[in-house]
């Protein structure tokens, strides 16, 4: 597999680090998570499967060992020490300042095996007028202004459905280590990089941003095509209560869809600006589909080419064929269900090892490999 021969320590907790290394664990990484003696958090965080283990740490943490160190305890922090002069990447997510109290900062870590790629993630990075501030998602959302776009039918900031701070810190900070263990090929050296969930989040806005930019002020979210101000990119409620979502702003797909109901005389106004003057459209469109079933909506555009779909839930989607056929639901020996891997290599695939650590189950083997290379 592409990562074979790497071995990741990982300290960090909750999403952004352990999704980032269980991505390279699928593809072959040797990834140590080393747990406070009270184990990560998310072992005992939300939903559990009937053999009593967090949803959240099934799909975060297989195939990884699992060693149990008290940081703040000489011995440890020694044992820890001399893991890293063994390792090709670490991964830590604690606040800013923290691993260098425990001395095992950047600085110390790259003195004694410079080949290492050394990775902070936090909310703000580790510079800035924002660095002390405590934060997860949901804060780092309100201050990247991406919770400002995510309103309600009340106009108020609504909690958005997805963790977006979280992973866009920890793909930006995967492209970062693997670029790193690219470069280190060519020089023999690793690197340090500071990765901001917060920068990360902006960094996604290209497309979002004009008002901005362009004309140095916020968006009216309600008038902006990419959150619901043109008719054809927005989601209307069918005779079932449930929905459609009209998802593509290319003319071909308006004339498609208008004609196909008979109505090309909106074909021009669905042309125009964002904002109120879609209104005619956006009202024809809510008549429309309030008429049919969203799965009778599915059998009428399904012969269109129409940039349409069903809105799903995520139980729906991850049962749904799509889902099925890229392997994104795995089931295990015992019936438990895990998340896929999106990375879908031809000559060397990733190989999902379901197998979940026991807190500390790991530490007597590992310790023991250290002290046999001494």
């Amino acid at each position: 597999m592409k990562l074979d021969g790497v071995r990741v320590l990982d300290l960090s907790l909750f999403l952004p680090g352990p999704y980032l290394t269980q991505m390279m664990a699928d593809h072959g990484a040797e990834v140590i998570k080393i747990e406070p003696p009270g184990g990560e958090p998310v072992r005992n965080v939300g939903y559990r499967t009937s053999d009593g283990v967090a949803v959240w740490f099934r799909n975060t943490h297989r195939n990884k060992k699992s060693v149990v160190l008290n940081l703040k305890d000489d011995a440890d922090r020694e044992s820890f020490l001399a893991l890293a002069d063994t390792a090709d990447v670490l991964v830590e997510a604690f606040r800013p300042g923290v691993v260098e109290r425990l001395g095992i900062g950047p600085k110390e870590i790259r003195a004694r095996n410079p080949g290492i790629v050394y990775v902070s993630i936090a909310a703000f990075g580790q510079t800035g007028p924002e660095v002390k501030r405590p934060a997860h998602d949901l804060a780092i959302q309100a201050l990247a202004g991406t919770l400002s776009l995510n309103l309600g039918r009340d106009g108020a900031p609504a909690n958005p459905g997805m963790p977006v701070a979280d992973v866009t810190g920890s793909m930006v900070a995967l492209a970062g280590v693997l670029m790193a263990l690219y470069r280190r090929e060519k020089t023999g050296r690793g690197d340090y990089l500071d990765v901001a969930m917060m920068d990360s989040l902006m960094s996604w806005l290209p497309n979002v941003t004009g008002p901005v930019f362009a004309e140095d002020r916020a968006p009216v979210v309600k008038d902006e095509r990419s959150f619901g101000g043109y008719a054809f990119f927005t989601s209307y409620q069918t005779k079932d209560g449930k929905y459609i979502a009209l998802g593509g702003v290319e003319r071909k797909f308006v004339v498609n869809f208008l004609n196909a109901l008979e109505r090309p005389d909106l074909i021009e106004i669905a042309a125009g600006p964002n904002g109120p003057s879609q209104e005619p459209v956006k009202a024809f469109l809510r008549e429309a589909f309030a008429q049919k079933s969203r799965a009778e909506w599915e059998e009428f555009i399904r012969d269109l080419d129409v940039c349409a779909a069903p809105v799903l839930d995520i139980h729906e989607a991850f049962h749904s064929a799509q889902a099925a056929d890229r392997e994104m639901l795995v089931t295990d020996a015992d019936g438990n269900l895990h998340i896929g891997t999106p990375l879908k290599f031809s000559d060397e695939p990733g190989r999902l090892i379901l197998d979940l650590p026991e807190l500390g189950e790991h530490t007597e083997e590992v310790l023991a490999e250290l002290r046999e290379r001494k």
